[in-house]
């Protein structure tokens, strides 16, 4: 009978011990799941101007940790960047885009890269194509024009 209650005795430590320590793992895994802030960032990209330009920069930024969502609107010349503040910061962004051969808000684009962008992506002091700001009209007059 003594060995039949040091086993349960062990039994029910083990439980309890079993139930603390799910408990505490429980416990510290909720502080990790917090939800992180994230911030979204409008950057000035004024010589991203095609479909191109788009997608080297999106491209290119979805490799970094913490980036969340990235939208160039090459119309516009703008980028909007959903990222983790506690992974990446805006700086770390600018410096990406710029190391992409691109100009991002007061960050000059990296001169090695740049140089190797397509003639659409450069700057037309620089031989790239200008850009043509037409109406819908006078685009449509264009087309008819052929």
């Amino acid at each position: 009978m003594e060995g039949s209650s040091v086993i349960f005795l062990l039994k029910n430590f083990t439980m309890k011990t079993w139930t603390i320590l799910l408990a505490a793992c429980f416990y510290s895994l909720s502080g990790m799941a917090q939800v992180k802030p994230v911030l979204t960032a409008k950057i000035s990209t004024p010589n991203a101007r095609c479909e191109e330009c788009k997608s080297k920069i999106e491209g290119y930024l979805k490799r970094y940790d913490g980036i969340v969502s990235i939208n160039v609107n090459f119309h516009k010349g703008e980028t909007t960047v959903k990222y983790v503040t506690d992974r990446i910061n805006i700086e770390e962004i600018k410096t990406a885009i710029a190391n992409e051969g691109f100009d991002a808000d007061d960050v000059p684009a990296n001169p090695e890269f740049y140089k190797r962008l397509p003639k659409c992506c450069k700057k037309p002091e620089d031989g790239g194509v200008p850009v043509k700001k037409n109406s819908g009209t006078e685009q449509q007059k264009e087309n008819l024009s052929y």
